[in-house]
């Protein structure tokens, strides 16, 4: 691109509009996948992804090695959400605490809140509490423990629903409008502590629509508390 012409577009006097010129752009910086994407053009992604087109690659924002190296991006989204929903097990890290990852972004009453833990009087809490190798009753305290804090911003005049399920624990989602972090509870690992993926929604995108539709059914067929 001619110096001129790139002066022209730093005074306003020229816009970029051809998604070529903008990918020639992104590659001449050097831009990072979250910005490309920003821009609506593909991330640079392994050739083993190549089959993809660029919106089905472009579902996969970023991978986190733990939920605390995507706290930042993580807080930064909540605060413009609409809609926070949430997927834990006790999500006492989550939301639970005053000092949680969410909690005041969920205080805040123009935002609805949906917050789906696992039962703890359930067969899959007694299940999961023996693979973390707790004992069932402190770990079931924790999860009353959440749902009493979230009861209690809700009679404060917090717009929150509260559920729970009883299935054995595989995904933690935070999910901020549609931008989704999910991660994977393993059988002695918890899900702060697992890799987290930052998705997006995109046409082609198999995983995000996958995670969005498990949650919607999981929360559908849950038991409502809150």
């Amino acid at each position: 691109m001619l110096q001129g012409r790139v002066s022209e577009i730093l005074r306003g006097n020229r816009t970029v509009t051809s998604l070529e010129a903008i990918e020639r752009v992104a590659v001449g910086l050097g831009m990072p996948d979250p910005a490309r994407i920003m821009l609506g053009i593909a991330p640079v992604y392994p050739a083993g992804l190549d089959h993809l087109g660029p919106s089905g690659r472009a579902e996969l924002l970023e991978v986190y090695p733990s939920q605390a190296a995507a706290r930042p991006e993580i807080e930064r989204r909540a605060a413009h959400a609409e809609v926070v929903e949430v997927l834990a097990v006790r999500g006492l890290g989550i939301l639970g605490l005053n000092d949680s990852l969410l909690r005041a972004r969920v205080c805040n009453r123009e935002v609805t809140v949906r917050a789906l833990l696992l039962d703890p009087d359930g067969e899959a809490a007694r299940r999961r509490a023996t693979e973390i190798g707790e004992n069932h009753p402190s770990f079931a305290a924790g999860v009353r423990l959440s749902l009493e804090l979230l009861a209690d911003l809700a009679n404060d005049g917090a717009t929150i629903e509260g559920y729970v399920y009883d299935l054995l624990p595989t995904w933690r989602v935070i999910s901020l409008d549609d931008t989704l972090f999910v991660s994977a509870f393993g059988e002695v690992h918890e899900g702060h502590t697992s890799p987290m993926y930052q998705l997006g929604p995109s046409p082609h995108g198999a995983f995000w629509r996958g995670i969005r539709r498990f949650t919607d059914e999981l929360r559908r067929t849950a038991r409502r508390v809150i």
